[in-house]
């Protein structure tokens, strides 16, 4: 069985099949899917799923690009959502730097970021970290206010972009590395290394759907069900079987997310 740990259902993009879609995972091999929030109507929608489902399971945050939705009172609600237990990580949270070229609203990405890890470290869960176009303020944000504050298992770069060296920093502190449709490209050499350097169990698979799918449907919508595409690849650069990468990730993501 494959452990999805980190899909958007609650996107447009699945309103016209997500029912169908998701009662269907477990004859692709799906076993658990995390649905991951990124801004208040993202979280609630997630909330709704984790009712509906009994295989969603949930993450709570707010992306960089959507700070505005959070003052003190959301702030406050959010804490609040954090205790139920299918929530399982506060996330997506990080920085992202490609869209937002002013220095004022970086440091407000910056102060939104850190209160939501310390909240994190209050309700002792793990984080699920969006970093774009910011390698070094999210290395050094990840090592001053997360890094050894928590005893419990850390959290994962989700959809890792950066170089091997920057990887193996992270992976020192304890953190997993999210791999997902990017690493079918033939263009991924830097992310091809990342996958090779990292050992099995540190790897978490995902597909970030809607968006990035893998190779042969790059450019379509994504979804779960496309993993083993990237499990595969994964055994494929690693010289191990596909059942391998799957087991391995599987007992990973419980492990992460302390699902029994």
């Amino acid at each position: 069985m494959i452990f999805e740990t980190h899909a958007h259902y609650d996107d447009q993009k699945f309103d016209d099949d997500r029912e169908e879609l998701l009662s269907s995972m477990g004859t692709y091999g799906i076993g658990k899917i995390v649905n991951v929030g990124c801004n208040l109507v993202s979280c609630k929608a997630t909330l709704r799923l984790m009712e509906e489902y009994d295989m969603v399971y949930g993450a709570l945050g707010i992306h960089p690009s959507d700070i505005d939705d959070l003052d003190e009172e959301a702030f406050s609600w959010l804490k609040e959502q954090l205790r139920i237990p299918k929530v399982v990580a506060v996330g997506e949270i990080g920085l992202d730097y490609y869209w937002e070229k002013d220095e004022g609203a970086r440091e407000r990405q910056r102060m939104w970021f850190i209160r939501q890890i310390s909240l994190a470290i209050e309700m002792g869960l793990p984080v699920i970290i969006h970093s774009r176009d910011a390698a070094a303020d999210t290395l050094q944000i990840m090592r001053e206010e997360h890094f050894g504050k928590c005893d419990l298992p850390s959290g994962v770069i989700h959809c890792f972009s950066y170089s091997n060296e920057i990887a193996q920093q992270y992976l020192k502190m304890g953190y997993y590395i999210g791999i997902g449709g990017v690493a079918t490209f033939k263009n991924a050499k830097k992310l091809k290394e990342v996958v090779c350097e990292t050992p099995l169990e540190r790897i978490l698979l995902e597909t970030d759907c809607p968006y990035m799918a893998p190779e042969p449907f790059r450019g379509q919508r994504n979804s779960s069900r496309y993993l083993p595409y990237v499990s595969e690849q994964i055994a494929k650069l690693k010289g191990i079987t596909r059942e391998e990468v799957e087991k391995v990730t599987y007992q990973n993501a419980m492990r992460l997310f302390r699902i029994s």
